[in-house]
């Protein structure tokens, strides 16, 4: 009698509990795991971030919506640059979270190059291929295929810092024609992107604290610079915005401006550097 032979179970994906739990709290944002061999989704919205890094007709397409947006919002156009700087906000900002929210919330690091990442906006998900990560030693994924272990926590954080920066310098190279500013500009953007995104989730979460705790050793700033990256987390707490718990809450200032002034100069964010701290005190106090 001939035994049928057993298929292999597949790996354990060292970040699906990540991916799922972030899903959870922000159900804005899917994620979904393609196995090593298939391809990433494409064609019906989906974009590839080697798409949007080459720089031709997909990123054409693709800020074609946010001009669309924006007209179809505010009556107005946008200059060609600011259309971009949204662009790459609407992309980065959760694109951060593929590396941040697995790190923050189980100590592994997914190196994620550009050709591993695919973006469908309209429907808020990623595809992404995971192939390496990092982790500590005391991780029992460190047995997974494509675990690379780490010694500590500062080598950990090097791996985020470092995983971030290979997907970005791609993606920045498609973006940063069309956004007229320099690379300590781009590098700056993307460092408020990381920060900001982490920062949000830790909330939802409950970890706010942590979150930002987490943040100010990864991004310290002019303290320890840590190229390509520009600014730091650089949270302070904001004097007379005490929360229900009396505390006084959180801010920071970017150290990039998305532009969005140009359309509404009366309407900047909360962590503008143009807006006062007596502004952000008076919208934090607001009812929601």
């Amino acid at each position: 009698m001939t035994v049928p032979a057993l298929l292999p179970t597949p790996s354990p994906s060292p970040v699906a509990a990540s991916y799922t739990r972030l899903a959870e709290v922000f159900p804005g944002l899917r994620i979904q795991e393609i196995a090593g061999g298939e391809p990433l989704p494409g064609g019906a919205g989906w974009v590839g971030a080697d798409e949007l890094a080459a720089g031709g007709p997909a990123l054409d397409a693709f800020l074609a919506w946010d001009d669309a947006q924006v007209l179809r919002d505010h009556g107005a156009r946008a200059r060609p640059d600011v259309v971009a700087s949204f662009g790459l906000h609407r992309y980065a900002w959760p694109a951060c979270l593929l590396v941040t929210a697995p790190w923050f919330l189980d100590r592994r690091v997914p190196r994620l190059p550009a050709r591993n990442v695919s973006f469908q906006r309209a429907l808020g998900m990623l595809a992404v291929r995971v192939e390496e990560f990092a982790c500590l030693p005391d991780d029992p994924a460190a047995a997974l295929p494509g675990a690379r272990v780490v010694t500590d926590e500062d080598a950990l954080r090097a791996e985020v810092r470092a995983s971030l920066a290979e997907h970005f310098e791609a993606v920045l190279d498609g973006f940063g024609p069309r956004m007229r500013r320099g690379r300590r500009a781009l590098w700056g953007m993307a460092t408020d992107e990381i920060v900001e995104g982490l920062w949000y989730i830790g909330a939802l979460l409950g970890e706010e604290g942590r979150a930002m705790a987490e943040l100010d050793l990864l991004m310290p700033g002019t303290a320890k610079p840590y190229k390509p990256y520009a600014g730091s987390a650089g949270f302070r707490e904001l004097t007379g915005s005490e929360g229900p718990d009396g505390a006084p809450r959180a801010t920071r200032d970017r150290a990039t401006c998305c532009f969005f002034y140009t359309l509404r100069p009366e309407d900047t964010c909360v962590t503008c550097p143009r807006t006062c701290d007596a502004e952000r005190v008076r919208r934090l106090a607001a009812p929601a």
